[in-house]
This record gives structure tokens, C-alpha cells and sequence, in this order.
């Protein structure tokens, strides 16, 4: 089954260069016992994950912080050294001494999801949005100068950094034939025909990948594509499903098999490899999930034993699974009650454990659900 020049075969480009030209998707593939058993567990993983997301207290919730920990994963494999505590500080004007720049980065990339997502409720994924979504994460921030947007008219390659074409360890297909290429995969995309969709998805991505068809952004942009297609072939039903964590915690076995692909035609083994990382990432995203029904269920029981318990007490612990991070004003705003009353039960949620200061402010004080914060962390 397994051919050198299964996945596609190298071309001289001159001064000892070889550029790598894919083959057509999709190749034909040999479903052996593991494969399918892999097969199996992913999509009952996945279905598992989906229906427990959809029971939380705040599935938007979960959703929105699923967002903001994929991106900071997918950048800081491309080098951002932003945290999930530096970026929630940045997005609630808490001061951080992270590097703006890449604070940005982690904006625009939840920017490229959410409108991702909600063009595919209306557009098929297609090279246009392929497009549309790389000029979002490119915008103002590294890589700007490299035609955000835009199929590259020059040659790229991997390598060490600052290394020159020469010594590079992949080189991608030239620039003029990168649109050819690409509208491949999009054919793919859209052809009718029975591959599961996770082996569909993993053949796309490597595909992708092996093309790099943007002069920057190529990473980010392949993992979102994951989520994408996932949604748009509604094996999702809602964003809670994403591969960066998976593929940085297995960097170089993902590096390496996407290179077995290129130069010994190795599908299947890349195939295995992505199948077991849906399955680690839906069953990590099922631990998430349960830990926070498991966390509300506790205070809830928790403000249940306390003596004098008041309904606003239960009606901020609700409050607090929607917007976690809050303010005094907040709560009075929110809850139409007192400033004494508002103070009395901000302190009751501190002793409890439930919030915590996170200003270090004698005033304008802003509080953060911490133990909620640190399970999706």
C-alpha cells in the first residue's frame, strides 16, 4: 500500500533545493483493525463531549474560554509567550506586564474563530474564507508585512529560524503553483464521497500544511480549519473541540509524521496519530466540563449550609458561571440592591473561596471566580 511518492514527489528548484508537490487528495487508505477501533472511540468521544457541554451552567461560558485557551495554545506554538492569566487580565483592563504584541495576536486569532464560525452559518468553507480569516489573524500584528490574506507569490520554507533556503528541512510547492494546489483541497472540501469526517479532516490539515500556502500564519490558520470543518459537517454542535494543545504536547511526533507523510507516503501512521489526539482532546474537554458541574454543585451545597443564607447569594454564584470576572458596582448594578448588602456578600464569597481580588486596589477592586478560572486554565 505505501509508496515513496504516495503522498506527492519532490522537484530540483536548483543549488541542491527540493520542493515538495502533493499529490491529490485523497489517497487511497488501508483501514486496518487499529485504525478503525481509533475511529470508533474518536466519534463516541466527541459525542460525549458535545452532549456534556450542552448540560453546563453556561455552555456561552465555556464556549468563550475554550476560544481564549485554544488561541493562546495555537500562538504560543508559533512562539507568543502569552498566559491564560496575562490575556483574562488584558481583556478585563487589569494591568499586566505580558508584551502587548502578542496579547494581540491572542485577540486576533479569537477574532479569525468567531467570524469563521459565524460566516459558516451562512458560506461553505471555502478558499475564499480561507482567505478572509488569514487577513483577520495577520492583521497589525507580526507578520502584517507578509500579505496577510493573500496566496504567496514567493517561495517559503521550514527550517531553523533565520536559516536560509538551503538549509531548510521542508520546502513547499513553488508559488505559482500554490492556487492550483489549493483549489485541490477546496474540490476535496466539497466532494461527495464517504470518508468519515475526522479522516477527512486530518488528510485537509496535513494537505494544508504540507502546501503552506501564506507566507506567515500557516499554523494557526491549519489548526482553525480543524474546528471549522468539524462544525460546518455538524460533528460539532457548538466550538468546544480544539487540537492545540494535542499537537504542543506532541510537537515533534507531529512534525515528524507529517514529514513520514511527505517522504514515505505514510498516511496512516499521521492518520492514528491525529485519530488519538481527538480522542485525548475530547476526553480532556469531558474532564473540563464535569469538574465545572462538579464545582457548582459544591457551592451551591456549600451556600446551602451556611447559616443566614440569602437568595442573592445563590443568585451570584449563577451570576458568576456567566461572567466570572465582576466588580461591587457589578453586583449592585446587577442585583438592584444595596451597597451594604452588595459589600456583606462580596465578603462572604471571599471567605468562602469562591472569589478572590485581583487588582491589589484599595479601591475599583475587580474579583475573579478563581477555581472556575483555574479548571478551564
Amino acid at each position: 500500500m505505501k509508496k515513496k511518492n504516495r503522498a506527492g514527489t519532490y522537484i530540483n528548484q536548483g543549488n541542491q533545493v527540493k520542493a515538495f508537490i502533493p499529490e491529490p487528495l485523497p489517497p487511497e487508505i488501508a483501514y486496518d483493525r487499529e485504525l478503525r477501533n481509533l475511529l470508533s472511540k474518536a466519534d463516541r468521544a466527541i459525542a460525549k463531549l458535545d452532549g456534556t457541554a450542552s448540560v453546563l451552567p453556561n455552555a456561552e461560558w465555556f464556549i468563550y474560554i475554550f476560544v481564549r485557551k485554544e488561541a493562546l495554545l495555537s500562538s504560543q506554538i508559533e512562539g507568543t509567550q502569552a498566559t491564560m492569566e496575562g490575556f483574562l487580565a488584558y481583556e478585563n483592563d487589569i494591568k499586566t506586564d505580558e508584551n502587548p504584541e502578542d496579547l494581540e495576536e491572542v485577540v486576533n486569532y479569537i477574532k479569525a474563530m468567531n467570524y469563521g464560525l459565524d460566516r459558516l452559518k451562512y458560506f461553505p468553507l471555502s478558499l475564499r474564507l480561507f482567505k478572509e480569516i488569514h487577513n483577520i489573524l495577520l492583521n497589525g500584528v507580526r507578520g502584517t508585512a507578509n500579505t496577510p490574506g493573500e496566496f504567496r507569490r514567493t517561495q517559503n520554507w521550514i527550517g531553523p529560524n533565520g536559516a536560509p533556503l538551503k538549509m531548510a528541512t521542508f520546502v513547499p510547492p513553488p508559488p505559482q503553483l500554490v492556487t492550483e494546489q489549493m483549489g485541490g483541497i477546496e474540490n476535496f472540501i466539497h466532494q461527495n464521497d464517504d470518508i468519515p469526517p475526522f479522516i477527512k479532516i486530518a488528510l485537509i490539515h496535513a494537505q494544508f500544511e504540507s502546501i503552506h500556502p501564506f507566507l506567515d500564519g500557516n499554523g494557526r490558520l491549519g489548526r482553525l480549519l480543524i474546528t471549522f470543518y468539524l462544525c460546518w459537517k455538524e460533528v460539532l454542535a457548538s466550538p468546544t473541540f480544539y487540537m492545540s494543545y494535542y499537537f504542543k504536547t506532541n510537537k515533534e511526533r507531529y512534525y515528524d509524521l507529517l514529514m513520514a507523510v511527505r517522504n514515505e507516503g505514510d498516511w496512516e501512521k499521521w492518520i492514528k496519530f491525529f485519530l488519538n489526539g481527538v480522542i485525548d482532546t475530547s476526553n480532556e474537554g469531558l474532564h473540563t466540563a464535569r469538574s465545572i458541574i462538579q464545582l457548582k454543585e459544591q457551592y451551591e451545597n456549600a451556600l446551602d449550609l451556611r447559616e443566614n443564607n440569602h437568595k442573592n447569594a445563590h443568585r451570584l454564584l449563577k451570576h458568576l458561571f456567566d461572567t466570572p470576572f465582576i466588580t461591587r458596582k457589578d453586583i449592585q448594578e446587577s442585583f438592584g440592591i444595596s451597597y451594604t448588602q452588595t459589600k456583606s456578600l462580596t465578603e462572604q464569597f471571599v471567605d468562602m473561596g469562591i472569589l478572590k481580588e485581583i487588582t491589589g486596589k484599595s479601591r475599583y477592586k475587580k474579583y475573579m471566580f478563581k477555581k472556575y478560572v483555574d479548571i478551564i486554565k
